[in-house]
C-alpha cells in the first residue's frame, strides 16, 4: 500500500509578487524597529504625560532611548560596530541640533534636565534612527550593487551637504546643487536586494528619496505630537513643508555613506 504524499508547489505568478510585497514591508517593519518604537513612544507620551509627572517627557524619551539601544545590542539585532557609527550619526545630528535651534530653525517647547544648550538628549537618537534602519536594512535585504559610486566621492558630497546645513544661514543655499550631483553620483547605481525569494532591484537614488519621504512622514508625526515644532506651528499644528523633504534625502545620504563604510559595498555578481 502506497502512502500519498501532498507538496505544496511554491507560489508563482501574482502570489509570488504578493508574497514578495508582503515579506519587503514586514523585513522594513522590522528594519524600522528602533524608530518605530521611538515615534510610538513620542505619540504615546504626548497623549497620556502628566502635567505634574516626576519626570519631564523629554528626559523619559532620553532614557527610553537608551534602554531600546542597549537591548538591540544585547539581542544582537545590532552589532557593536554599526553601534558605533550611529554613535557617530548621533554626535552629528546632535550638533546640527543645537546649531538649528540656536538659529531659530525650530524649537523644542518643553522642559529637559539632559540637554545641550535648547536641545533635549533625546532628539539625538531620531537621528539614530536613521542610521539605524540603514544598517538593519542593509542587512536583512543583502545589499549589492551594481555601478556603485566611489567611496571618496560619496564622502566629498555628503560632507559638502552637512556643511550647507550651517553655512545656507550666511551665504547662498547649495542644497538643489547638491541634489543634482547626488543623481549624478548615484543615478546610474541599482541596490540589489531580498524580500524573501526573489533578487529584486531598483535605483539607489529612488530608493534614497522613498526613505527620505518616510522620514518626512515621520517628522510630521513628530511635530504634531510636539515633540519640535517649527516657527509656523507655533499656533497649530500644520504640515512639514514639502521643502524639508530635500533636506532629510541629503542628511539620509550622508546616514547610508556613515553606514557603508561599516558594510563596504558589494557588487551584485
Amino acid at each position: 500500500m502506497t502512502e500519498s504524499v501532498s507538496v505544496r508547489a511554491a507560489p508563482e505568478g501574482w502570489r509570488l509578487w504578493l508574497l514578495e510585497f508582503w515579506w519587503f514591508g514586514l523585513r522594513q517593519a522590522w528594519a524600522c524597529l528602533f524608530g518605530g518604537i521611538m515615534l510610538a513612544l513620542i505619540v504615546a507620551t504626548h497623549l497620556v504625560w502628566p502635567d505634574d509627572a516626576a519626570m519631564h517627557r523629554y528626559d523619559f524619551l532620553f532614557l527610553a532611548a537608551l534602554g531600546i539601544q542597549a537591548g538591540l545590542l544585547a539581542t544582537g539585532l545590532e552589532s557593536w560596530e554599526e553601534a558605533r557609527v550611529i554613535l557617530l550619526f548621533h554626535i552629528v545630528g546632535t550638533a546640527m541640533e543645537v546649531f538649528k535651534t540656536a538659529a531659530g530653525s525650530w524649537i523644542y517647547p518643553e522642559e529637559a534636565i539632559f540637554h545641550i544648550g535648547a536641545v533635549p538628549l533625546f532628539s539625538g537618537f531620531m537621528y539614530s534612527a536613521v542610521g539605524s534602519y540603514l544598517a538593519r536594512v542593509w542587512r536583512l535585504f543583502d545589499f549589492r550593487f551594481t555601478r556603485y559610486p566611489p567611496f571618496w566621492a560619496t564622502v566629498v558630497v555628503s560632507v559638502l551637504a552637512y556643511i550647507n546645513f550651517f553655512s545656507h544661514h550666511y551665504i547662498w543655499d547649495f542644497r538643489y546643487v547638491l541634489i543634482a550631483a547626488t543623481l549624478m553620483l548615484y543615478g546610474p547605481c541599482w541596490v540589489h536586494y531580498t524580500p524573501k525569494r526573489m533578487r529584486l532591484r531598483m535605483p539607489l537614488a529612488f530608493g534614497f528619496l522613498l526613505v527620505a519621504l518616510f522620514i518626512w512622514f515621520a517628522e510630521n508625526i513628530g511635530t504634531f505630537a510636539g515633540a519640535w515644532i517649527y516657527p509656523n506651528q507655533k499656533e497649530g499644528w500644520s504640515l512639514v513643508s514639502i521643502s524639508k523633504l530635500g533636506s532629510w534625502y541629503l542628511l539620509m545620504i550622508l546616514s547610508f555613506v556613515m553606514v557603508s563604510a561599516v558594510a563596504k559595498p558589494e557588487r551584485e555578481a
